[in-house]
């Protein structure tokens, strides 16, 4: 039983120091890449601690789930564990991780299923600002021209991505400009980043008070941002895709002394230029092996036990 309190505290304190760590980093703007895979391996060790500590409470509670949690390890083993050290509460803590993992489940597919309708929705409305000529196939075109006043350009996720660009946005994108924002909007496809999107909001939602998920849903918005940029930038140039986002949001007073709904615009603009130096090949990998590390930290707290005894 102490190792579930045990790993219920190692999931407390990554939740409470890890976001206050990362935020005062200065290496997540150079790297965004490594910045995503390091927030994804806090969050799932969190997450891991919490839903081991629950497993192991579980079994210190009931009979049924002893059972088949130490089906084939050796009594010694089950005795290291010492899951009757403190009787009733184990079970208390077991429900409400349980608790907690189910609300997380259904704020997960709460979100989903609020995407999938709000695709829905958009789609039904492309369909009415573009609609498909006799012949056209059903299935949604990989590329959409919208007509439109305002420059904007756009990732539609789904099954079928879509890149949307209405005409003001080819009108006023110059050379290569309007292919680096086509292939920012393809890096969020590739990439995939609607799922972390998903799952941030989702966990943010569920639990408000907790740090570490109200930070990751925050971070998760400013960091795909800039992979994305950093993508188009590798092949078009930090500067073209740096005069594609004044481009497409000048007109939206993103640059003026007004904050805006649009406010990291300008900071990714800066960035872009500014063009500070990345992380060396050596710094990168130890980073991400670092956070690698992570899940397996409440892997190794859960086991430590029972190699102990069999050792």
């Amino acid at each position: 039983m102490w190792v579930s309190l045990a790993l219920l505290a190692l999931g407390v304190s990554l939740a409470v120091v890890a976001p206050r760590l990362l935020a005062r980093a200065d290496w997540p703007e150079r790297e965004p890449i490594v910045a995503l895979w390091v927030w994804q391996c806090v969050v799932a060790a969190v997450l891991l601690s919490f839903a081991l500590s629950m497993t192991f409470s579980a079994a210190a509670a009931w009979q049924e789930v002893r059972g088949r949690v130490f089906a084939t390890a050796p009594a010694g083993v089950v005795e290291a564990y010492a899951l009757a050290a403190l009787g009733p509460w184990s079970a208390t803590l077991a429900v409400l991780l349980a608790c907690g993992g189910l609300w997380t489940g259904a704020m997960l597919t709460r979100e989903v299923r609020a995407s999938r309708a709000r695709r829905r929705r958009q789609r039904a409305e492309l369909l009415v600002r573009v609609p498909q000529l006799p012949g056209e196939e059903a299935e949604a075109a990989p590329l959409v021209l919208l007509e439109g006043d305002r420059p904007g350009a756009w990732w539609l996720p789904g099954p079928r991505p879509q890149l949307i660009v209405t005409t003001a946005a080819l009108r006023r994108l110059k050379g290569r400009q309007l292919d680096a924002v086509l292939a920012h909007e393809q890096g969020h496809a590739r990439a995939r980043h609607d799922w972390l999107l998903y799952c941030a909001a989702a966990l943010a939602s569920g639990f408000p008070r907790v740090p570490v998920f109200a930070a990751f849903r925050e971070e998760m918005h400013r960091l795909v941002e800039l992979a994305a940029d950093d993508s188009a930038s590798k092949r078009f140039g930090r500067l073209t895709i740096a005069l594609a986002l004044v481009g497409l949001n000048e007109d939206r007073g993103v640059f003026g002394p007004c904050p805006t709904p649009h406010t990291e615009v300008p900071r990714r603009v800066t960035r872009l230029l500014t063009a500070e130096p990345r992380l060396t090949p050596g710094h990168r990998l130890r980073l991400t092996a670092a956070a690698a590390l992570m899940p397996a930290a409440p892997l190794l707290l859960a086991l430590a036990p029972g190699l102990t005894a069999l050792g």
